[in-house]
């Protein structure tokens, strides 16, 4: 096997991950949110929140993971300047999509520091 082709198996690999950490997210969050409206224990609004903020960043991960895998393709496999330029604007689009969903799940830009007041989810609520 050569060099180029055992990197391309590794991008397709890292790629399969951040397809199944979308899908895998959003059944997980989906499934999480049913239960709480099922058992009453939540509002509605609180559910939404809480689905929303879960579906986030499974998105979120999984858009990390699918840079990672153009990433290791275009550098490692065929570093033309076409291929480098289509990996930027690729990497742009998805890096913008990260920001704005950041921007919904948290309510600030990444660069953002968490205000003081903010404590973590609580762990009943991430359940």
């Amino acid at each position: 096997m050569t060099f180029n082709e055992i990197m391309e198996t590794v991008g397709k690999a890292v790629d399969a991950a951040g397809v199944a950490a979308i899908v895998i997210g959003a059944v997980v969050a989906t499934l999480l949110a049913v239960g709480a409206l099922l058992r009453r224990r939540s509002q509605g609004r609180e559910v939404y929140t809480l689905y929303r903020r879960r579906l986030g960043r499974s998105i979120l991960l999984g858009l990390e993971l699918l840079v990672a895998a153009d990433i290791i393709r275009t550098v490692a496999i065929t570093p033309t300047y076409e291929s480098v330029g289509v990996l930027a604007l690729i990497v742009l689009i998805r890096t913008f999509l990260s920001w704005s969903l950041e921007l919904e799940i948290s309510g600030r830009w990444p660069w953002q520091k968490e205000p003081e007041g903010d404590a973590p989810e609580p762990a009943a609520a991430t359940s």
